[in-house]
């Protein structure tokens, strides 16, 4: 069991087969370790996920846990998310690598949204203090990687304008920010074009200010 993985996880099949997207993957993870979205922590802790969805399907290919400090990413430190269930906190999976610990945030997305392909978790401290409340952001007491966080997700699509915007901020997860888009290229654009945003002024009305959790269904 992987320390930073809050869910159950069975594996169903040891193999990960290469996939169609894969060099999308690792040229999009590439330019987030340039950037420093992806990477490793002064503890040493990688941070930073990837994602893209298997077709038209509900699975998607992400990568796995603690590899945001790898220097490169092959095949083997991804697997294919092929079953999940919020209620019972469980993922299915095939390859021989950890989901990564946000695996229900990315199926979230993918549940929300049918045109969403591709998924971007990443961390930076000042676009998140930028981003916090002033654009969709999930409330402060949802912590990542759980059930609970997947139903808040889900909760943001229907009450804010995260489906259009393509990106939300984790209030409880610090420096975390999520982007997603038709492929990864317009999900790394969204988050380039966020960061060169001028930053509002200091008594800029917060017009985010999040609704109370509405129960899951």
């Amino acid at each position: 069991m992987s320390e930073y993985v809050k869910f159950t996880y069975q594996c169903v099949h040891r193999e990960v087969a290469a996939f169609d997207r894969l060099a999308e993957l690792k040229e999009c993870r590439r330019k987030l370790c340039q950037v420093h979205f992806v990477g490793m922590d002064s503890n040493g802790i990688g941070f930073g996920n990837l994602s893209v969805r298997d077709g038209a399907t509900g699975n998607f290919y992400i990568t796995g846990s603690a590899t945001g400090a790898l220097a490169e990413l092959t095949v083997a430190d991804c697997v294919r998310v092929v079953a999940y269930d919020f209620e019972q906190n469980w993922v299915g999976y095939e390859g021989s690598a950890v989901p990564s610990s946000e695996s229900m945030t990315h199926a979230a997305i993918y549940k929300s949204e049918p045109t969403a392909c591709a998924v971007i978790h990443c961390h930076d401290s000042v676009l998140w203090r930028m981003l916090l409340d002033r654009g969709p952001t999930s409330s402060k007491a949802v912590p990542h990687g759980t059930p609970e966080m997947a139903y808040e997700i889900i909760r943001l699509f229907a009450v804010s304008d995260v489906r259009s915007r393509q990106i939300f901020v984790m209030a409880g997860h610090e420096d975390g920010i999520v982007v997603f888009g038709r492929n990864l290229e317009e999900a790394f654009g969204v988050l380039m074009r966020a960061r060169d945003l001028p930053p509002p002024p200091c008594d800029a009305g917060r017009q985010y200010a999040r609704a109370p959790r509405q129960p899951a269904e």
